[in-house]
């Protein structure tokens, strides 16, 4: 089998990708471009391609299919940037990975903590040797009460984790778990939004969940709230989210992604004019802290990323099913 790989960093994916080649016998080839139809060629001859968070819609999915590619695989958890529907009309399976959920469960409590302790406004004062404490004084994550919206891996380790600090922990998810029973406690979103003091988000982007976190949602939330995601841009409407900071009712959001982040990860973009108001508008908000959707970005995420994109492909070319496949109706 032949597997082609776009968007391939090479100073930490390709090493990954080349010690799996070695052991799994496949044959492998890659560019550091991310995909395009000018690009569409290079994959020519490959039985499967994997992509990174690529935005993948029909008309690419069709010239992957006049090359001869039958599989496709996105080394990420979601796959809302890839028309599914229509992979399934060409015939086309279609995987996504699962890695260490440790990862974003470590980096949402960083954020957590960040917040609470208000460390944008202590290191930016610090830079201008401004060395007081008004205006600094933080909350104990400790005495907070901390909503999880989405209990799969990564909200399930969250609350795991969070547990050991001994907050009280309110969830919601379609499907509550019983092994998180005595760690939190489940209820419905309008409880939670009442009377939450930090409210993290780990649902996947989806037509469902888009603007999730609307100016009514966010008029339902306890004054002062902290907002976290670390899970996918689409959930929160920006403009709302701005107008919730500049009001006070968000004290504070700390946003990994955001809606209109598509084409600037992970591009090394220095003096360049982005030309995206939306960036512009967040970036210009005071008590709004926006990183670059790293999240998952440790050692062990990124192997287990690459790891899953050639398994799943693998299972594809066997003929076989995986658990990595897909569900095309989600």
């Amino acid at each position: 089998m032949k597997i082609f790989a776009y968007s391939v960093r090479p100073y930490d994916e390709l090493p990954a990708f080349e010690a799996l080649q070695k052991q799994m016998g496949f044959e492998f080839a890659w560019t550091e471009e991310y995909p395009s139809p000018e690009n569409v060629h290079l994959a020519e001859g490959a039985d499967g391609v994997s992509i990174i968070t690529n935005p993948t819609p029909a008309a690419m999915l069709d010239l992957y299919r006049g090359a001869g590619v039958r599989f496709l695989s996105t080394r990420s958890i979601g796959y809302d940037h890839i028309d599914v529907a229509h992979a399934r009309e060409l015939g086309m399976r279609v995987s996504h990975v699962t890695y260490s959920p440790n990862s974003v469960a470590n980096y949402t409590i960083m954020l957590m903590l960040m917040a609470c302790r208000k460390i944008g406004t202590i290191v930016e004062s610090g830079r201008r040797q401004d060395f007081s404490l008004y205006g600094k004084m933080g909350r104990e994550l400790s005495l907070s009460t901390v909503g999880v919206i989405g209990t799969g891996k990564i909200g399930e380790t969250v609350i795991r984790h969070l547990s050991g600090f001994g907050c009280r922990i309110l969830a919601f998810d379609l499907y509550p778990k019983e092994s998180l029973s005595g760690l939190c406690e489940y209820t419905d979103l309008d409880t939670l939004y009442g009377a939450c003091d930090i409210i993290t988000v780990h649902v996947p982007g989806s037509a469902h969940t888009r603007h999730m976190f609307d100016a009514d949602a966010f008029a339902r939330m306890k004054d002062g709230v902290i907002f976290i995601n670390c899970a996918r841009g689409m959930l929160a409407d920006t403009a709302a989210l701005v107008d919730a900071v500049r009001s006070g009712r968000v004290a504070c959001a700390m946003l990994d992604t955001f809606e209109a982040e598509t084409g600037l990860y992970y591009r090394n973009l220095k003096g360049t004019d982005l030309n995206n108001p939306e960036w512009d508008l967040l970036q210009a908000t005071p008590n709004i802290l926006l990183a670059p959707h790293m999240a998952f970005y440790t050692e062990q995420a990124v192997a287990d990323m690459v790891a899953n994109s050639v398994r799943g492909l693998l299972a594809f070319g066997a003929g076989g099913e995986t658990p990595l496949e897909v569900d095309y109706e989600g």
